[in-house]
């Protein structure tokens, strides 16, 4: 236990003190008694001594002194705690893609919308993270429940080139083991690096998802849900269902959320004309290899719903908390209840 102000602990050195006071006070009380009684002949029927009962009341005083003294110093201690906890890592696509205007006003910002939704949503005891993706994966905001901080970084998030869903989801899944201490990971807002190919790979073009794999740390991840907001676009060789895979058996939920319509329509993109429609049935497999749901974005309730499938965990972590209030509570039912026994035995307080 710790004390925010231990020099008022130096009060408790009184203690002792206003003991000797009174039994000082109970001395005093004997000898006049004794020297001021009549003969045992001559001495009228007297009830009997209280006893030890007499001092009872002075001891709870005493005790109670002794517990305030405590809560003025504003003791904390190490509680273990129950408590519910979960991580949602929302996973951005911010591909060329997502700029597309079929969904008013645009996909990346309908995204946005929903996202910043959910965020004002979430209890203290949720963590979010921030990930982005386009050619590679970023975290941008690793795992928090600074509501300021979550809604800036969505704020700041723009279309930039290159689609990799696997990376997105490969990132997500670092972001979270780093935030359980199970890897020491890099800074927000730098891109997951890609390992070194092994001899050959580089030439032959192979993607380099089983190195990516190897670098993710093992360990129990905790109570996590990845979403994936995105049009389903992949332009990148690592196969995200593959990265699916990997995040459910690590038990951590994929859900995907599609934005776009599967007409489609088509955007300017380094001078060229692109046609770009949402797939549904990439991000329905992905979301099935994930152990999770896709939800069509028809309107913005669906972030709602996967919170609410959100799988918390019950947790017992040791918390420091002031107790200044148990101690003080304590030392005022201590002196209540001294202050009852000598009005009920004594007729007075002390």
């Amino acid at each position: 236990m710790t004390f925010l102000w231990p020099s008022m602990l130096l009060l408790l050195l009184l203690a002792p003190v206003v003991v000797l006071l009174y039994l000082r006070l109970q001395g005093r009380r004997r000898a006049a008694r004794t020297a001021f009684s009549l003969p045992a002949a001559d001495a009228p029927t007297r009830r009997p001594a209280p006893g030890f009962r007499r001092h009872l009341p002075a001891l709870f005083f005493l005790l109670s002194l002794i517990a305030l003294l405590v809560a003025l110093a504003r003791p904390h201690a190490q509680l273990r705690l129950p408590r519910i906890e979960g991580t949602v890592a929302l996973v951005f696509d911010v591909s060329a893609s997502m700029g597309a205007a079929d969904v008013e006003p645009s996909r990346l910002e309908a995204a946005k919308a929903a996202a910043r939704e959910f965020v004002l949503s979430q209890p203290p005891t949720v963590k979010i993270a921030i990930i982005s993706f386009a050619g590679s994966g970023f975290t941008v905001q690793t795992p928090t429940n600074d509501t300021n901080s979550l809604l800036a970084t969505i704020d700041r998030l723009q279309p930039g080139s290159g689609t990799s869903l696997g990376q997105g989801i490969l990132t997500a899944l670092n972001a979270i083991a780093v935030d359980a201490g199970l890897a020491s990971g890099v800074e927000a807002g730098t891109p997951t690096p890609a390992p070194t190919p092994a001899a050959g790979q580089e030439a032959q073009g192979g993607p380099p998802l089983d190195a990516l794999l190897a670098q993710l740390p093992e360990g129990p991840y905790p109570a996590s849900t990845i979403v994936v907001l995105s049009d389903g676009e992949n332009t990148e060789s690592i196969d995200p269902v593959e990265a699916a895979v990997a995040a459910a058996e690590r038990d951590v939920r994929i859900d995907t959320l599609g934005f776009g319509t599967p007409g489609g329509t088509v955007i300017e993109v380094d001078g060229f004309s692109v046609q770009t429609s949402l797939n549904e049935e990439s991000l329905a497999r992905i979301a099935d290899a994930g152990r999770g749901t896709y939800h069509p974005t028809a309107d913005q309730e669906d972030l709602k719903e996967v919170y609410a499938n959100l799988t918390p965990e019950l947790v017992v972590k040791p918390e420091a908390m002031e107790v200044t209030s148990v101690f003080a509570g304590a030392g005022i039912a201590l002196l209540v209840i001294g202050s009852v026994l000598s009005m009920l035995w004594f007729n007075r307080l002390l």
